[in-house]
């Protein structure tokens, strides 16, 4: 190979890999972003349901429960 042709083709696999990299990052960040969002759905749900059983703690307790 000439010197410009094995340039271009060290070149094209730079970028090729550069491309991999990007993809496996950008992968990662979805990952991680869907973990939280899931963890950030369940703890809203946990909380949800401790304040439903305070209430109807208090209802129970004041006798105003239907």
């Amino acid at each position: 190979m000439e010197k410009s042709q094995n340039a271009s083709y060290n070149v094209g696999q730079a970028q090729g890999q550069a491309e991999a990299k990007k993809d496996q990052f950008m992968d990662k960040a979805s990952n991680t972003a869907q973990s939280a969002k899931d963890s950030v759905n369940e703890a809203g749900q946990t909380m949800m349901d401790k304040a439903h059983g305070a209430a109807d703690a208090v209802k129970d307790a004041t006798g105003i429960k239907k």
